[in-house]
């Protein structure tokens, strides 16, 4: 299968070995994996912002980018559960293109979706001692029904024990422009959910969205926590030689 990733800006500028980790995975697993040059942000802060021209241009760019392979996998539920949900909504004034967005979002993935769900994938060969907990991200669970897919993954890694985390489905906080408009309700929430990853004694929490993952990382490390943060396909792919998110080199 020919596989395009999408790398995702934070992605490229934040955690480049989370896409390595990416392509990784989806070769162990029997793709031909392709990482286009000409791709660009989903839209998706333009579309949350109200700048709909903006986040119109650049999901026709991703479309015309990513509709000749066989399928589009992302490590973010974020950017997945843009081209997947609200491409389609965004161009539906426009037949031509709304039946292009309607083709692209019939076969975009999440990482771990696409590994479990179309793959049928469990070959994971990684080995990690210690204990993990997992924060589902909102876009992930809601928007592309991702839950036990990760866990799945994640029980197959040799050595690892899983902790799950309680009271796990609220937002972290982040909501991508939402933790700038609103810092004191972000603050509120990101605490909370940093107080359940502290309760489950966890070495280290992971996700599959690096946005909920920095913000989970600044609050834990502002708190003083020990607790490493890191995305899942870090983990699964056994690429843990770097440092973990928030942590300096």
């Amino acid at each position: 299968m020919r596989v395009a990733l999408f790398v995702t800006c934070l992605v490229d500028l934040y955690r480049p070995v989370v896409g390595f980790a990416a392509i990784k995975l989806l070769e162990q697993a029997g793709c031909k994996v392709e990482v286009p040059e000409a791709q660009t942000c989903c839209g998706q802060p333009g579309y949350n912002s109200g700048d709909r021209g903006s986040a119109v241009k650049l999901a026709q760019q991703v479309i015309r980018v990513f509709e000749g392979y066989d399928a589009v996998v992302t490590p973010s539920g974020s950017c997945g559960g843009m081209i997947k949900t609200h491409y389609t909504e965004m161009l539906a004034d426009d037949p031509a293109w709304a039946k292009r967005a309607e083709a692209l979002a019939a076969k975009t993935y999440e990482l771990t979706q696409f590994l479990r769900d179309v793959m049928k994938w469990d070959g994971v060969a990684a080995h990690f001692a210690g204990s993990t907990t997992y924060h589902d991200s909102c876009s992930s669970l809601r928007e592309l029904k991702v839950k036990q897919q990760p866990r799945a993954l994640l029980g197959k890694v040799d050595g690892l024990a899983f902790k799950e985390l309680p009271d796990g489905e609220p937002c972290c906080g982040f909501g991508g422009t939402f933790c700038v408009k609103f810092p004191d309700i972000s603050n509120k929430m990101v605490e909370a959910k940093v107080d359940n990853i502290k309760a489950t004694g966890a070495d280290m929490v992971l996700a599959a969205d690096l946005g909920c993952l920095l913000n989970i990382a600044g609050k834990l490390k502002r708190a003083g926590s020990k607790v490493q943060v890191r995305h899942i396909a870090e983990v699964l792919a056994g690429m843990t030689q770097e440092p973990a998110i928030g942590e300096g080199k």
